[in-house]
């Protein structure tokens, strides 16, 4: 979940703080936020990168941290496309001025605006060249192998929610007539070529996760059907796990996902068996009971937790207790002493 508390990329105290309480509160998998593979990746001035060593300098003492206590860390790389170039959500998430000294120019795979239409202001983006989307894909090479000489356990390429990837991936979005658009395969071009050079240096013992919107939500868009043969050409180029997410590819999809996010977790388990991957399921999901049940019922192979993790850093060991389990072995030793 962004934090928008990074500078020029650069995690700052908020996130030792903010990913090492959850450590502390029993979390297995800690995923870092969405994390730029360069400036003008990042969604907003105040959002995380890691495209130079400085950002991996800023990052290796906080998955260090998570180590100490007994968390996986993972790491989500993106580029966020049309959608970048925006103020924090904290501040309206407007796209800013052609003059703000904190915009830059955005793109995507051809030169329409997110939501030209809007109230908000969405910037024109220039459609990428071949020669372009060649060094966007290079920079998440570069940011993979950052990660993996920081530490991390997994390693996430972000292809949902309208960001880059997803907008050349998606119909709704994808208008070109090269070889990266016209069909289901040329549209997913960028982001298996992309999946290819990132697993060729990301060490073979890690996990190397795509996160995908699985259903645009949008008559018109990517169906469920669509994304399962993502998966399998994911799969053929060595991708271990999917995270099961969806919608954010065009302003119609975002009613839609306030009304379908609880189906997103039945998603991820129909391309699962449709697959045979595993997944990662998100949406809805604030009880342990319903956690518990999406992995006994195999639906899902780990649950991943946002908004609710965010309430409370202790989710995890509460859920523990709630589901009878001995929570001694991963309670901090700070706290055992006087809860264990």
């Amino acid at each position: 979940m962004c934090q928008y508390s990074s500078v020029d990329g650069v995690a700052s105290d908020w996130h030792m703080v903010h990913l090492g309480s959850r450590a502390v509160g029993g979390v297995g998998l800690i995923m870092a936020e969405c994390t730029a593979v360069s400036r003008e990746g990042r969604i907003s001035q105040g959002c995380a990168g890691l495209w130079d060593q400085k950002h991996a300098d800023g990052l290796k003492p906080i998955v260090d941290f998570l180590h100490n206590y007994g968390a996986v860390a993972g790491i989500q790389i993106s580029h966020s496309g049309r959608k970048g170039s925006a103020a924090t959500a904290l501040n309206g998430g407007s796209h800013l001025d052609a003059d703000d000294p904190d915009g830059w120019d955005t793109v995507g795979p051809t030169s329409e605006a997110f939501d030209p239409d809007g109230t908000r202001l969405w910037k024109t983006p220039h459609a990428l060249s071949i020669t372009e989307i060649e060094t966007i894909q290079e920079q998440f090479v570069n940011s993979a192998k950052l990660a993996a000489n920081v530490g991390y356990d997994l390693l996430e390429v972000h292809c949902a929610h309208g960001y880059l990837l997803h907008s050349f991936l998606t119909p709704l979005v994808n208008k070109r007539d090269d070889s990266y658009g016209g069909n289901l395969k040329n549209q997913a071009r960028f982001l298996l070529e992309t999946v290819e050079k990132v697993r060729n240096v990301w060490p073979e013992n890690r996990v190397l996760s795509v996160r995908l919107s699985v259903h645009d939500f949008v008559e018109g868009g990517l169906t469920l059907e669509d994304t399962a043969q993502v998966g399998l050409w994911l799969k053929e180029r060595g991708v271990d796990i999917l995270d099961c997410s969806g919608g954010g590819a065009v302003p119609a999809a975002r009613g839609a996902i306030g009304n379908r996010t609880a189906e997103q977790p039945d998603m991820a388990g129909e391309l699962k068996a449709s697959t045979g991957m595993p997944v990662m399921a998100v949406g809805d999901i604030t009880d342990a009971q319903k956690a518990e049940e999406l992995v006994a019922t195999s639906k899902a192979d780990i649950v991943l937790l946002g908004r609710e993790m965010m309430r409370d850093p202790h989710w995890a060991l509460k859920a523990a207790k709630t589901l009878g389990v001995d929570t001694r072995h991963i309670l901090a030793e700070q706290y055992g002493f006087f809860v264990g």
